[in-house]
């Protein structure tokens, strides 16, 4: 699978928005992309460390959710693809 295929759209819900606090950003993605492909497909795409990966299916798709690694921000990641904190 290409890397341009694992990302989707980004998730932005009010649930979705709490993550920011985390340092965390949301994404719908390709029902088989693995954790790692997550990883590298985000860390390619938009020039950041990630530092860990959650992953859960649910009827609208499969959902990851990406923590950055200290020193990068989601809040400049979600402002890049169109989702406003």
């Amino acid at each position: 699978m290409k890397q341009s295929d694992v990302l989707i759209s980004p998730y932005y819900t009010e649930k979705a928005m709490n993550h920011k606090d985390a340092n965390k950003i949301e994404f719908i993605v390709h029902r088989k992309a693995e954790k790692p492909a997550i990883k590298a497909a985000v860390e390619a795409r938009f020039e950041v460390k990630v530092e860990k990966v959650w992953v859960r299916i649910q009827k609208d798709g499969k959902h990851a959710i990406i923590k950055l690694a200290d020193g990068y921000s989601a809040e400049e990641v979600g402002s890049r693809v169109g989702v406003m904190y």
